[in-house]
């Protein structure tokens, strides 16, 4: 039986491969980093609760209009592998991001401004994976709703496919997004961590 398995997999390209996964795991999010498939469940209720409660601050800030978009599950291009690509939570990007289609549904990450990712299943990847391919693809900001230890991070300055700033909020703070995603957003952590209660 699993040579039957392994067969149509053998001719397959990566990107074929995922495009297939994605097909027949409805639901599930499929990103191909550093040359690896990686699957995921689809999230529980207060993981799109989560997303909502930033959402809402990005979009008064005026970042979902004539300069930038606000927008879920958008592809990533990355620069570390031939297939390489994620699918953060949710992004803000350029307003012309559609100008900057690259390939398999995916954009140039120049347009990138801010990736946020809220751990779930993946946790471990958003905290230790996707930090270096963020970085190395030259976003400026990464921002890690960490709800299994209850925290929030903020990753800016990537150079040499590192973030060199880590900033660590527990609840009872806030904090303030960086101004070159394009306006001044400033989070309550208990606010972004609500949904987890």
């Amino acid at each position: 039986m699993s040579a039957a398995l392994e067969e149509p997999f053998g001719r397959m390209t990566l990107l074929e491969t995922a495009e297939m996964l994605s097909e027949r795991l409805v639901g599930h999010r499929v990103e191909i980093i550093g040359g690896q498939i990686t699957v995921t469940p689809p999230p529980d209720g207060p993981h799109g609760e989560t997303l909502t409660d930033i959402m809402i601050p990005l979009w008064s800030a005026g970042l979902h209009g004539e300069d930038s978009r606000v927008v879920q599950g958008i592809g990533m291009w990355l620069p570390g592998g031939s297939s390489d690509y994620a699918i953060p939570d949710l992004s803000v990007v350029d307003a012309d991001y559609r100008d900057h289609l690259i390939k398999h549904n995916c954009y140039d990450p120049a347009i990138f401004r801010l990736v946020v990712e809220v751990t779930s299943s993946n946790h471990l990847s958003d905290v230790k994976v996707k930090p270096g391919i963020y970085a190395d693809a030259g976003v400026p900001a990464y921002l890690i709703v960490d709800r299994k230890n209850q925290k929030v991070m903020v990753l800016t300055e990537p150079r040499d496919g590192e973030y060199r700033v880590h900033a660590v909020h527990h609840p009872g703070q806030s904090f303030t997004l960086p101004e070159s995603i394009g306006a001044s957003v400033t989070l309550a952590v208990d606010d972004v961590l609500a949904a987890k209660k």
